[in-house]
């Protein structure tokens, strides 16, 4: 894909995630690998007012080009990238309920089947450190593991995936989720998933969301379609 297309893409996902609530103002970033190095979302430019050419781009040494500062976040956003093969974009947001858990500096536990979007059966919390900072990012991936999300300790939460609609998607499920915690805990807590539970549903979201063409034959522990009856009638 080119990159200018990517700038874009990279602006809409932005103005989306502040239009369905899960982030506030200018706060946030995201940020997409390229060949040589990344896109990320400038520092203190409003997503309404963001222009594709105000996107910066870093290369693999974490020097920046252009004349516009890269968000104060990008050690994390880097750091992620140079960690993780397996993730193309990484998602930050001040969403509300997560955000609520990183002040109480709670994870959120298997309280619903979907928290395998996560990857994991637990989205851990992070410990405290100062944003922009090393320790941030140090925090950050300890926090995030081999997993699709986690929460920043009095700070907010980081989604990754492979592609800007994977990474926004764990955002959305993450914070209903976190939304779910907090109201289980109002009513006196609820009844977690136990492990060999949660076993079968990380089993299982290996071919969630997947059509057919796009599934492992490997993959014995699937959720089974109905019988196929052919082309389509009408």
């Amino acid at each position: 894909m080119p990159n200018q297309t990517i700038r874009e893409e990279m602006i809409a996902t932005c103005l989306r995630m502040n239009a369905a609530d899960l982030n506030i103002g200018a706060a946030g970033n995201l940020s997409v690998r390229i060949d040589g190095g990344l896109l990320i979302t400038p520092s203190g430019i409003p997503y309404d007012r963001m222009r594709p050419e105000q996107i910066v781009e870093m290369d693999l040494e974490g020097r920046y080009y252009g004349d516009y500062l890269p968000s104060s976040e990008w050690r994390f956003h880097y750091d992620i990238l140079q960690a993780r093969s397996d993730v193309n974009v990484v998602l930050h947001s001040h969403a509300t309920h997560c955000s609520i858990l990183a002040c109480c500096r709670l994870d959120i536990p298997p309280i619903h089947y979907m928290i395998g979007v996560s990857g994991g059966s637990v989205v851990k919390c992070s410990d405290y450190a100062t944003f922009g900072t090393h320790e941030l990012s140090v925090a950050a991936l300890e926090a995030l593991g081999p997993r699709s999300a986690c929460l920043l300790g009095n700070h907010g939460v980081i989604t990754v995936g492979k592609t800007q609609n994977a990474a926004f998607g764990v955002l959305q499920e993450i914070e209903n989720l976190a939304r779910l915690y907090i109201g289980t805990r109002m009513l006196g807590g609820g009844t977690l998933l136990t492990e060999p539970q949660m076993d079968v549903v990380l089993s299982r979201f290996k071919t969630y969301g997947k059509q057919a063409g796009e599934i492992d034959p490997s993959i014995t522990d699937r959720i089974e379609p109905p019988v196929h009856g052919g082309a389509r009638r009408a």
